[in-house]
């Protein structure tokens, strides 16, 4: 159950510090911008909270499946193929992460008052600048809890992670799927290590989280 542990444990960091990436400048734009397309684009961020994990798996598997458009696109860069490698597994969990960073960062930015924003505006501060020393640093509790709850669920991600990465021993299997293949074979030992390792790391995670809320951070 080490192996199995270790991988997820890597693919769930890999995972929400690119989620992070991609969803706080997302969360930014919902929190701070109109334009055209944003309920649109609120709807595909937040999409993976409600899907099922299989039919998420299934459009996951046509992006990045050999004849899909990423899928092909890697080939032809010479990246090789991703379906069935850790490397989807990390693709599968950063799906999964990123609604929790979104939805978290979009409640912290528009918590902060704009008129800092503004006064900085007037003083003749970039936007990046603004959103770095300002906008960033209130919001930055509420940004962190997203994170936790985007890793929690990240290391626990079971039913896209079999669709597009499968459940290779020793390659592609995840903590969660070494559960499930316990349990298959009756080997309920490894089934409760993993089990009980999974929800000590949920513990550690809500614990942090509401450590944070007594702070008074969200």
């Amino acid at each position: 159950m080490i192996g199995p542990l270790w991988l997820s444990t890597w693919v769930a960091l890999l995972a929400t510090a690119l989620a992070t990436m991609v969803g706080v400048p997302c969360a930014w734009l919902l929190a701070r911008r109109q334009f055209v397309g944003r309920n649109l684009l609120s709807v595909l961020l937040l999409l993976p909270l409600v899907l099922p994990p299989t039919v998420l798996g299934y459009y996951l598997l046509l992006l990045i499946g050999r004849q899909g458009p990423v899928g092909r696109m890697a080939e032809a860069l010479g990246l090789g193929r991703l379906v069935f490698t850790p490397t989807a597994a990390v693709f599968a969990a950063f799906v999964a992460a990123l609604p929790f960073i979104v939805r978290a960062a979009q409640a912290g930015f528009e918590q902060v008052d704009a008129l800092y924003e503004e006064a900085a505006r007037t003083l003749g501060r970039r936007e990046r600048a603004i959103f770095f020393t300002i906008t960033l640093p209130l919001a930055w509790r509420t940004v962190l809890a997203g994170m936790a709850l985007g890793f929690a669920r990240a290391i626990g991600e079971f039913g896209a992670t079999l669709m597009i990465a499968g459940n290779i021993p020793g390659h592609t299997q995840t903590a969660s799927l070494a559960i499930y293949d316990a349990v298959q074979g009756f080997r309920y030992d490894l089934a409760w290590q993993g089990s009980l390792a999974l929800s000590l790391v949920a513990g550690v995670v809500l614990w942090l989280m509401t450590r944070s809320r007594v702070r008074g951070s969200w």
